[in-house]
């Protein structure tokens, strides 16, 4: 019936043990058998999306007049510097991705202290030197200078209501010229922020202390003051401290926007939604029963209906889901409502694929075939139909996956993903492990009574 019987079932009980080992493990460890040194490590620990485990969304639009022209590639680097800036603050498992023209959305699973994503987010990163002569200004103070976004001179500043005019302070140089950022522990206590600079920048910087000892050099971002200290000697070198009374956090959240800029295009916040755990949890808890239930609705009609092949496809569809959620977590997919769906969905390829076969061989089998025969022609005049469905089902899913990324349609996506995934491997459930597995039991019990054992 099948040659290489014993290969086929060596590669099912090793891909079954690897699927196993990484669905019942936070963490896959390959260790050194001699000295238990790890050889290899990764985390496999389930991603859940927003709607499972709770966050924010944020919906972020180009804060740009309707008629001017926003560019593909300046909103990519957008959403590039705001992944970018989101990592940097810790939240790793962050969805940023452009939606439309003008649209950016992001999605930040887990997220506790949703003020400090949106800060993030909200400020343009602009830093600039200023020169501000032998006047310390107060951290948090807002000034004028003569620099704007634009790269043009800044307007005339317009008179206060008391009749005093700000002063317009020089800058030297802007965030453009950092080459490095980093946070380090400063030696009274504290932390600071040491930088290094390009070679240009690093020049403007080396003439200018040199020539200024003595005086302030002030540091502001987005017009306000963090920084004022004096110029103690000249810096060749290209590298200097932003020091100051920071924490870690704040040195860490200033750190992230020098180093990765500011936005090319400004955004505005045009909606935030925020999910709260307990609604996660209860959404998690509630999608596991449905699956649960589903899957055991699933293999008792299998079993009931079609006898010792079902059985044998429910041993299959239990080996598929193993290995669907070992690749889940492998790679990692994030798991969403929609995308546990999608999952659901594909469980239902893998059975009509088994259905087609099972009844392609009762139809032999009343014909007046063998059993070998009738499981041999079962499965070869089931493939095409098989195989052409699913197929089918996977350039649908890439369909609605690239509609999913263009538009920002995170919910599409996963479950467009997870489907075109799981049909994958039910593909390969159903071609090659069913029928493996039917064959070893075909061949270790001499059936008498096919009648009865295929629901004739």
């Amino acid at each position: 019936m099948i040659r290489n019987l014993t290969a086929r079932l060596l590669i099912i009980l090793a891909l079954a043990a690897l699927a196993i080992w990484i669905d019942v493990s936070p963490n896959f460890i390959i260790r050194n058998p001699i000295d238990q040194t790890i050889l290899y490590q990764r985390d496999v620990t389930p991603r859940l999306g927003l709607d499972l485990r709770g966050g924010v969304q944020v919906l972020m639009e180009a804060d740009l007049p309707a008629d001017a022209e926003v560019t593909a590639e300046s909103m990519e680097v957008a959403r590039t510097i705001l992944e970018n800036r989101t990592n940097a603050l810790g939240v790793a498992e962050n969805t940023i991705q452009v939606a439309g023209d003008r649209r950016i959305v992001g999605e930040f699973p887990g997220v506790q202290d949703a003020d400090s994503v949106l800060a993030t987010i909200q400020q343009t990163g602009l830093l600039e030197f200023v020169d501000t002569g032998t006047t310390r200004l107060e951290v948090g103070t807002v000034v004028e200078t003569d620099f704007s976004t634009s790269g043009e001179s800044a307007p005339t500043p317009t008179p206060a209501s008391d009749g005093t005019t700000p002063i317009v302070y020089h800058t030297i140089m802007t965030g453009k010229d950092l080459k490095t950022v980093q946070v380090t522990p400063a030696e009274l206590g504290g932390y600071e922020i040491g930088f290094e600079l390009t070679a240009e920048g690093a020049q403007i910087f080396a003439s200018h202390t040199a020539a200024n000892v003595g005086k302030i050099l002030t540091i502001v971002l987005d017009k306000k003051v963090i920084s004022s200290p004096s110029i103690q000697s000249a810096i060749p070198n290209g590298q200097g401290r932003i020091t100051g009374s920071f924490t870690y956090e704040e040195a860490n959240a200033f750190a992230v926007q020098l180093r990765y800029g500011s936005l090319p295009i400004p955004l505005k916040i045009v909606e935030t939604r925020i999910i709260g755990p307990t609604l996660g949890e209860d959404s998690l808890r509630k999608s596991m029963i449905a699956g649960l239930v589903g899957m055991a609705i699933v293999i008792l009609f299998m079993g009931l209906y079609y006898r010792l092949p079902g059985i044998v496809a429910d041993v299959a569809i239990l080996f598929y889901a193993a290995i669907a959620f070992a690749l889940f977590k492998w790679i990692p997919v994030t798991l969403t409502l929609p995308g546990i769906a999608g999952f659901l969905l594909s469980t239902g390829s893998a059975l009509d694929a088994n259905i087609l076969i099972f009844e392609r061989i009762k139809e032999e089998l009343r014909n007046g075939r063998t059993l070998d025969q009738a499981i041999d022609q079962g499965w070869r005049k089931a493939r095409s139909s098989i195989l052409d469905s699913n197929i089918a089902t996977v350039i649908t899913s890439l369909i609605l996956f690239w509609f999913g990324s263009t538009f920002g349609a995170t919910i599409v996506k996963g479950f467009s993903l997870t489907l075109m995934l799981g049909v994958a491997i039910s593909l390969f459930t159903a071609i090659f492990v069913t029928r493996s597995l039917l064959a070893l039991v075909l061949k270790t019990f001499k059936l008498q009574n096919l009648t009865f054992w295929f629901g004739i």
